[in-house]
């Protein structure tokens, strides 16, 4: 799935959030979006899924050339797009496996279904008793993030948003997460990612081919993996040249 979003101005009540953003992913692409925290990384991710709170005033978001922004979130959902949140929210007295199954219309039979499910989970190294709790209820944050990624697996998204999915998994779960990842990627090679993250720590298993760093609503600066490195070592308050060099402080 290709993705644009042109020109785009955004507003949450009534405060400018994103100006003048561009970017464009091609299908297969995977992007690392890197900005400190309260910058306005998570708007970004639930402008593109449709959140009502958030008004485009300016611009447009394309998929495959066509703008979804009358789309409900529904609708933006069902052409492919899946967010990994960076909280995922908890819900009493509906299992995760009632859920996964309400979601996942690909007309096959209830043991199908669950034979796909115990497998993914499998794949995630999960108890498979969590799959009949309560969604989320009383899980730990790691295990919501990984509870998002077999949710992932099951509807096998085209364009996939992950919300700092490394906060909150020790370094062996965002291992066996992002290997899960890889997987998927090298399986659906015209995937979309876009990876939303502050360290680059998950960048070193999910490999970008493009950095953007975002500050002050927009992208002030994009580049290859490098790019990530240099911020890493020198913060968000300048920009760098290919030579590692502060050129703009």
């Amino acid at each position: 799935m290709e993705i644009e979003l042109k020109n785009l101005e955004v507003k949450v009540e009534d405060k400018s959030v994103l100006k003048d953003f561009n970017l464009k992913i091609h299908e297969g692409e995977i992007h690392a979006i890197m900005g400190p925290n309260g910058v306005g990384k998570s708007t970004l991710s639930k402008v593109i899924m449709g959140y009502p709170n958030y008004e485009v005033v300016n611009g447009d978001i394309l998929v495959d050339g066509k703008s979804i922004l009358k789309l409900e979130i529904n609708e933006r959902s069902k052409l492919g797009i899946f967010l990994v949140y960076q909280n995922p929210i908890a819900i009493d007295g509906v299992s995760f496996r009632e859920v996964i199954k309400a979601s996942v219309d690909n007309g096959k039979s209830l043991y199908e279904f669950v034979k796909d499910l115990e497998n993914n989970a499998d794949k995630l190294l999960m108890d498979k008793k969590n799959l009949h709790r309560d969604f989320n209820v009383g899980f730990s944050g790691g295990e919501r993030k990984k509870n998002e990624i077999l949710w992932l697996l099951m509807l096998k998204p085209k364009f996939i948003i992950l919300d700092e999915l490394d906060s909150g998994l020790d370094v062996d779960s965002l291992k066996v997460v992002t290997d899960t990842l890889n997987k998927y990627l090298e399986e659906n090679p015209k995937t979309s990612l876009m990876i939303i993250t502050h360290y680059t720590r998950i960048l070193d298993y999910l490999k970008p081919e493009f950095v953007h760093m975002f500050k002050d609503g927009k992208i002030i600066q994009s580049g290859d993996f490098k790019l990530a490195k240099l911020i890493e070592k020198f913060g968000y308050n300048q920009t760098f040249d290919i030579n590692e060099e502060i050129i703009n402080e």
